[in-house]
């Protein structure tokens, strides 16, 4: 009797802890989303050139992130629309198919970058246990089959909880890396204070494009529509404001946590030896002499962990984009969205094949984000002031007072990620 009621309270709590869980899948979903292998590489650039004068960057981005995460679910609560369908229906269609194309071709080039990174960085760390090192080839080819078998295999949930635990770990990882590897406390509250760091005369260090691909990579208008899309599959309704708030607070949070914890190692380390970076795989080599093996392998396993958490929703970023505009079923086993998904994963091998080096790409990729960025918050800023749509919940002078403060920050990031972008391809 005794061990019955021991199986059931078990299965009692499991089943809470599943629940618990499950309230913040789509804030998790969106973690995984955001910090990926660019979010690494920009991080760790803006801790390597500038140590933590730019972490303040992060606290700007993170707080117009979480506003606009919680403004765009709350059109979804209250109108029961995802966002291009909002587009389609009362701006232009042509504006949904903007962020489609767009968007698409973003993630198309944050595949190639992801997987390059991802096979680089296992290609160093693979010389420490196999002389001469495992192909980076053979690395990319495994990483893209076990995406695509997870994909293939598993339907949403079962998706979202692997990317869950896949969070979970890098997470952990960084985390762990932010107390070995840390800068003095003083450098971090300093760099607090909004400023930007003068370089040279003649320097090839370009700190505008830097702030650029960092704004680019956490405000990012993929994070706002994707958003809306799990909000409403989710079921919440406008009863479920405070939860969807919540849900939007943990997963912006743990973004500033992991994101000032990647800055801060490369901070700790490479900033105070004067060693700049220019390849992601230089975090492995240069960190060793200067941290241990021990900090470089947990680092190299939220590398991977970050990698593959992007991943998973990039290649499925343009299906999902097509469900929503036409506002049909989610249905990934569709022979369409397989062969789709299949030929977008493909793209992770261009780097490892012709042996090229992605983070340059990765920057201005996240810099191109920050461009599209001002496009996301008028299209929000419009939606959300139509009475006829949102009744009583209509915007109030405070929130569009903040939309336009976030109006103004990302059109400065644009036209700094366009003049860093002109300055850093005339160097």
């Amino acid at each position: 009797m005794s061990s019955a009621n021991n199986a059931t309270n078990n299965t009692s709590i499991m089943s809470t802890i599943g629940k618990g869980i499950a309230l913040f899948l789509p804030g998790i979903f969106l973690l995984g989303f955001n910090i990926g292998t660019g979010s690494v590489t920009a991080m760790a650039k803006a801790g390597a050139d500038y140590g933590m004068t730019l972490i303040w960057t992060i606290v700007a981005s993170c707080l117009c992130t979480f506003f606009m995460i919680n403004l765009y679910g709350r059109y979804t609560l209250i109108t029961g629309e995802t966002a291009l369908q909002a587009f389609r229906k009362h701006i232009h269609p042509a504006v949904g198919i903007f962020f489609i194309i767009a968007l698409s071709v973003g993630v198309c080039g944050s595949v190639m970058g992801v997987m390059g990174i991802v096979a680089d960085i296992c290609y160093e760390w693979s010389k420490t246990i196999v002389a001469g090192g495992i192909s980076p080839i053979a690395f990319s080819a495994f990483f893209i089959a076990l995406v695509y078998f997870i994909f293939w295999n598993g339907n949403t949930q079962f998706f979202e909880r692997s990317l869950a635990v896949i969070v979970a770990l890098m997470s952990a990882c960084f985390l762990i890396n932010f107390f070995i590897m840390m800068p003095p406390a003083a450098d971090i509250l300093h760099g607090l204070i909004p400023s930007i760091p003068e370089v040279p005369l003649g320097s090839d260090k370009g700190p505008l494009l830097v702030i650029a691909s960092m704004v680019g990579t956490t405000v990012f208008s993929g994070l706002f529509i994707i958003r809306t899309t799990l909000v409403k599959e989710a079921g919440w309704t406008i009863k479920d404001y405070k939860q969807q708030k919540l849900d939007a607070i943990v997963s912006v949070s743990l973004m500033f946590v992991i994101s000032a914890s990647i800055m801060a190692a490369a901070a700790g380390t490479l900033f105070v030896e004067g060693i700049t970076l220019t390849s992601a795989s230089q975090m492995i080599t240069l960190l060793e002499p200067l941290a241990g093996s021990l900090a470089v392998s947990i680092f190299a396993l939220g590398l991977v962990a970050a990698g593959v958490s992007s991943q998973f929703p990039n290649v499925l970023m343009l299906p999902w984009l097509l469900c929503d505009y036409s506002d049909s079923k989610r249905d990934m086993t569709l022979p369409k969205f397989r062969v789709i998904v299949f030929f977008i994963s493909l793209l992770g091998l261009v780097v490892p094949i012709f042996e090229a080096r992605p983070i340059f790409v990765m920057i201005i990729s996240q810099a191109f984000n920050a461009v599209i960025l001002p496009i996301t918050v008028a299209c929000i800023f419009y939606l959300s002031n139509k009475k006829e749509l949102m009744g009583q919940y209509k915007n109030t002078w405070v929130a569009n007072s903040i939309l336009g403060l976030i109006l103004a920050f990302s059109l400065f990031t644009s036209y700094v990620g366009i003049k860093g972008v002109f300055a850093l391809l005339s160097a």
